[in-house]
């Protein structure tokens, strides 16, 4: 079972999207912050994907997929953004920070799942 670290700081978003998750068959863990995020990765959890919203309070998602992609172990583990923006040079931002792809909220499960199947093998 493939396991999908979710961090978004709406507790609505990491419950709607970790339903969708757990029904395709997924171990999902979530954070409602970057910071939440980097603690559990620090701890132990090692996801076989990282999906992060792009703004939140404190550390944005681009500054934690920085931090991510230093940490050897994680420096080739798929990250996608999922995110209300949708300006280009947001997504090339993110590119350069070492995201894997991009997905526009709201996102139908249909996308996401999608999504996930060309970036999880």
């Amino acid at each position: 079972m493939k396991t999908i670290m979710l961090v978004d700081d709406s507790a609505t978003v990491l419950l709607s999207i970790s339903g969708i998750l757990t029904k395709a068959g997924f171990k999902v863990v979530t954070a409602n912050s970057a910071e939440d995020g980097q603690k559990k990765l620090a701890t132990g959890t090692k996801p076989d994907l990282l999906i992060t919203d792009l703004n939140m309070p404190g550390m944005n998602g681009i500054e934690f997929i920085k931090v991510v992609r230093q940490q050897a172990d994680l420096r080739f583990m798929p990250i996608l953004f999922l995110t209300t923006e949708s300006q280009q040079s947001k997504r090339a931002e993110a590119k350069a920070a070492g995201a894997s792809g991009w997905i526009v909220k709201p996102a139908t499960a249909e996308t996401l799942l999608g999504t996930i199947k060309l970036v999880v093998r």
